[in-house]
C-alpha cells in the first residue's frame, strides 16, 4: 500500500460568477514530487491556495486529508504547523532586511520575549548550507538575485520543519542555471522523504524531476500519470492540457518586412543608484515594418534595462543617445512622450508594472489611451466600454466580463489584459518583456499568434525573453547582449542557441584580455 502524505477530495470553489475548481481530487505520496500542471485559469494556483489555507476552511468544499487525519485550515499559519508551506510565484521577502531576518519573520527565535539573534544566525548559516546558499546571514535581501532569493524561501521553509512544500513557478523567473540548482535542491529533499508539489508551465522541468504528474484542465482533474512506470513526453503533457496535439509550438508567418520605422544611435544609460555603473553602454539597433526581432542575452545582461530606459527614460539616469521615427528624430524623455511617439513597452513584471490589479479589465485596456475614451475631461463609460469589449474579445481573454477584478485573472488573462492595453494605445513600436513568463503553452501559442498578427499590420516588435527556443521560434532577426552591450545581431536562418551563445563568450574572451 502506498503512503499517501496527502488526499484532497472533491474539492469544490466558487468565486463570483466563476467555478474555479469542480470536484477535485488530488493525492502525494511521501517522499514524492508531484507536478500539477495546466493551462493557465485551470485552477492549479487556486487547488494550493485551498490547501494552504490561503482560502480557509469553509470557503470552499470537500476534504482535505494530511497524515491520514481531515484537516480544516484555517489560515496560512494553521497549515505551517502541520507541516505544509506554500512559495509562491511572487516571493514574499522583504528587501531591506537581512537573510536572517526574513527567514524567520513571524517565526522568532526568541527567549523571555527577547530575539535571540546569536541562535537566529546560527540557525540561518545550517539553513543556508541545506539549500547551497553561500551567502552571510547578514546580507540584505536587496543585495542578491533572484534565483538566491528563491533558495532564500526555500530555507525559510526549512525552517518550519517542512513535509509538504508547494513551489509555484518556482523557475519563472530564474535563468538555466539557477533552474537547475533548485531542481536538484528537489531531488535532495525528495531523498530526504520529504514531498513536494511542482507548479510549472516549463514542461522539461516537470519531465525531468516529477514522479507524478497531475493534470487539471477548466477546474477539474483529467488525469494522473505515473512517471515512473512510463515515459512520459511534453507532447502527451499538452495533450492532456489543452485536449488536442499540438503539431507547432510556434505559429507559422509570412514574413512581409519593410523599411526602417524604428531606430536608437549610441543608446547609454547609468544605473539610478550607482552613478559610475553604466547598465547601457552605446547601443544600436533598428527595427523595420512587420520585423519582430529579439534581444537575447542572460540574466543582468541589460535587456529590460534597455528596453524601460528607451520607453520614457522609464529607469536609469544620464540617459543619452537618440532614438528615429521614420528617420526622423523623436523625444522620449517621459512615458508620456514615448507613448505620443508610438512607442510602447509591456512589462515582465505585470502584476507589479503593468496592472492596476485592483481595478478591472475595462479600466486596465483603456488606462494608456484615455484621450480616446474621453469626451473633454470627462471618461465616456459607454465608448470605453464598447472599446474594452472589443479587445477582451479580440484576444479571446477569459473572464466574466470586462468588469471583473484583473487580480482575479489567470496570469496567462493577465498578460493578454497588459498587451489590450498596449494595443488600444496604437503603437508603431511594441517591446514585449518576456512576454510568456509564467504562461502555459496554450496561451503562449496565442500571445505568438498575436505577435505575428501586429507584425502582419505593419508595426514593429521588440521581444525580450530568457528562453532562447521562444526567441528563435518567433523571431526575423536578434540582437545579443551582455553586460549592457550588443555583442551580436544575427538574422533569423543563422540564429541558434550555440550562435547566440557564442556571441556572448566571445565578448567575455575579448574582456579578459583586455584585463
Amino acid at each position: 500500500m502506498s503512503d499517501v502524505i496527502l488526499e484532497m477530495r472533491n474539492i469544490t470553489k466558487t468565486f463570483p460568477g466563476v467555478k474555479a475548481l469542480d470536484n477535485v481530487n488530488f493525492s502525494v505520496q511521501r517522499g514524492e514530487i508531484h507536478a500539477l500542471v495546466g493551462e493557465n485559469g485551470a485552477g492549479k494556483s487556486t487547488l494550493m491556495k485551498v490547501l494552504s489555507g490561503v482560502y480557509p476552511a469553509g470557503s470552499y468544499t470537500g476534504e482535505i486529508f494530511f497524515e491520514r487525519e481531515e484537516r480544516s485550515f484555517k489560515d496560512i499559519s494553521h497549515s505551517e504547523k502541520v507541516g505544509i508551506v506554500i512559495i509562491h510565484q511572487e516571493l514574499a521577502l522583504i528587501p531591506l532586511l537581512s537573510i536572517t531576518e526574513n527567514i524567520f519573520l513571524g517565526n522568532e527565535r526568541a527567549r523571555y520575549g527577547v530575539i535571540d539573534w546569536n541562535e537566529a544566525t546560527m540557525r540561518t548559516q545550517a539553513l543556508l548550507q541545506k539549500v547551497g546558499l553561500h551567502e552571510s546571514p547578514n546580507t540584505l535581501i536587496t543585495d542578491i538575485g533572484v534565483g538566491k532569493q528563491q533558495l532564500v524561501e526555500i530555507a525559510k521553509a526549512l525552517s518550519k520543519e517542512v513535509r509538504l512544500l508547494i513551489l509555484d513557478e518556482p523557475t519563472a523567473s530564474l535563468n538555466e542555471s539557477d533552474s537547475d540548482a533548485l531542481l536538484q535542491l528537489l531531488l535532495q529533499f525528495k531523498e530526504q522523504g520529504i514531498s513536494s508539489i511542482l507548479i510549472s508551465h516549463k514542461l522539461g522541468e516537470v519531465s525531468r524531476v516529477a514522479d507524478s504528474i497531475t493534470i487539471l484542465r477548466d477546474g477539474a482533474t483529467i488525469e494522473t500519470l505515473d512517471c515512473r512506470k512510463d515515459a512520459i513526453t511534453e507532447d502527451r503533457i499538452i495533450r492532456g492540457m489543452v485536449g488536442r496535439d499540438m503539431t507547432h509550438r510556434f505559429p507559422a508567418r509570412t514574413r512581409n518586412i519593410g523599411e526602417t520605422i524604428f531606430e536608437v544611435r549610441d543608446w547609454t544609460a547609468y544605473h539610478p543608484a550607482h552613478a559610475d555603473r553604466k547598465v547601457v553602454d552605446q547601443v544600436n539597433l533598428h527595427v523595420r515594418k512587420g520585423e519582430v526581432v529579439g534581444i537575447a542575452g542572460l540574466m543582468g545582461s541589460g535587456r529590460t534595462e534597455l528596453a524601460m530606459s528607451i520607453f520614457g527614460h522609464a529607469y536609469g539616469r544620464n540617459i543619452s543617445g537618440t532614438a528615429y521615427k521614420h528617420g526622423q528624430a523623436i523625444d522620449l524623455s517621459s512615458i508620456d512622450r514615448a507613448i505620443a511617439n508610438g512607442v510602447a513597452y509591456a512589462t515582465e513584471d505585470r502584476k507589479t508594472f503593468g496592472l492596476v490589479l485592483i481595478q478591472d479589465i475595462k479600466n486596465n485596456i483603456t488606462l494608456a489611451n484615455l484621450p480616446a475614451v474621453t469626451s473633454g475631461f470627462v471618461i465616456n463609460e459607454p465608448k470605453e466600454m464598447v472599446e474594452a469589449q472589443e479587445y477582451q474579445q479580440r484576444l479571446s481573454i477569459k473572464c466574466s466580463n470586462i468588469l471583473q477584478k484583473t487580480v482575479n485573472l489567470s496570469g496567462g488573462n493577465q498578460q493578454k489584459v497588459v498587451l489590450s492595453k498596449w494595443l488600444f494605445a496604437e503603437p508603431e513600436i511594441l517591446m514585449l518583456d518576456e512576454p510568456t513568463r509564467g504562461i502555459d503553452v496554450g496561451a503562449k501559442y496565442e500571445i505568438y499568434t498575436l505577435i505575428n498578427r501586429m507584425a502582419d499590420e505593419g508595426k514593429g516588435v521588440i521581444v525580450i525573453s530568457s528562453e532562447l527556443p521562444e526567441i528563435l521560434g518567433i523571431c526575423d532577426r536578434v540582437y545579443v547582449m551582455n553586460k549592457g552591450k550588443l555583442v551580436g545581431e544575427l538574422a533569423g536562418e543563422e540564429a541558434s542557441q550555440e550562435s547566440i551563445m557564442k556571441c556572448i563568450m566571445n565578448q567575455e574572451v575579448v574582456e579578459a584580455w583586455k584585463i
